[in-house]
C-alpha cells in the first residue's frame, strides 16, 4: 500500500482487537518515527502495550475500546506547534496505515493525567491518537464540496483539484474541515475558514493530504 491508498483507505478507528503489534512492525514504526522528529523538532512518541492512556471516563464516553497502543504528540510550543503535530503525526498515521494498522485522532477522549505524565518538563502535549490492529476498518467521513473548501472559484488545475480530493479525505475535529486552499503566484496556500477546535492541527492534516495528492508544497497563511 502506498501513501495515495492510504489516504484513501484511513478512516478513523476507536475499537481494536486484543492483538499485540509485531516486534517487526514496532522497529519500522520508531525508525520512521525519530526520522519525523529529526524533520519537525517535535518529540513526538510511541507507548505500546499500555492500556492506562485511554484508561479514563471521557475514552469510554468516546467509544474507546482495548486501545492499548497510542502515539503521543509533544514538544516545545512554539508558533506553528499545533501545525506541525497536524502535519507530522499524519504523516506517522500514514505510514501505520501503510503497515495495517488503523488509528483514531483524540484531542480529550483519553486519559490526559496519565499521558502528561510522559512529557517532559518544558514540553507541551497537543494530541494524542490511538493506534493498533481494528476491529473493522472504520467508515467514510461525510465531506464538505471542492467549493466549500477553496478560495475563489473557475476552473482549478489538475493538480489543485487531486490537492482538494485529497484534503477532503483528511481526518478533522469533529469533522469539521475548518480549512480554505488557494492559490499565489501559482502556488497553493492553506489558511483556517471560520471558528472551530483543534484548527491549526487540522490545518496541518489538510496540508499534508493536499502535498500528497497535489505533488506541491503547501505554504500555510
Amino acid at each position: 500500500m502506498n501513501l495515495q491508498e492510504a489516504i484513501e483507505s484511513r478512516h478513523s478507528v476507536r475499537a481494536y482487537r486484543d492483538e499485540p503489534i509485531p516486534a517487526e512492525l514496532r522497529e519500522k514504526l520508531d525508525a520512521f518515527t525519530r526520522e519525523l522528529n529529526r524533520e519537525s523538532g517535535l518529540h513526538i512518541s510511541i507507548q505500546y502495550d499500555d492500556p492506562a492512556g485511554f484508561d479514563s471516563r471521557l475514552a469510554h464516553y468516546g467509544s474507546f475500546r482495548n486501545v492499548k497502543n497510542y502515539i503521543v504528540l509533544a514538544g516545545k510550543k512554539d508558533g506553528d506547534f499545533d501545525y506541525r503535530c497536524g502535519y507530522y503525526g499524519e504523516k506517522l498515521v500514514l505510514y501505520a496505515q501503510t503497515l495495517g494498522l488503523n488509528t483514531c485522532w483524540a484531542a480529550l477522549t483519553f486519559n490526559k493525567k496519565k499521558v502528561k505524565e510522559l512529557i517532559p518538563e518544558g514540553e507541551s502535549l497537543c494530541m494524542v491518537i490511538a493506534l493498533g490492529f481494528g476491529e473493522s476498518q472504520g467508515r467514510p467521513h461525510r465531506s464538505k464540496s471542492e467549493d466549500q473548501v477553496r478560495d475563489g472559484d473557475g476552473d482549478m488545475p489538475d493538480w489543485f483539484r487531486a490537492g482538494l480530493a485529497a484534503a477532503l479525505l483528511a481526518p478533522t475535529a469533529v469533522n469539521q474541515q475548518k480549512f480554505c486552499f488557494g492559490i499565489e503566484k501559482g502556488e497553493p496556500t492553506v489558511r483556517v475558514k471560520g471558528l472551530g477546535s483543534c484548527t491549526r492541527v487540522d490545518l496541518g492534516i489538510a496540508a499534508l493530504h493536499f502535498e500528497l495528492g497535489s505533488g506541491k508544497t503547501v505554504r500555510a497563511r
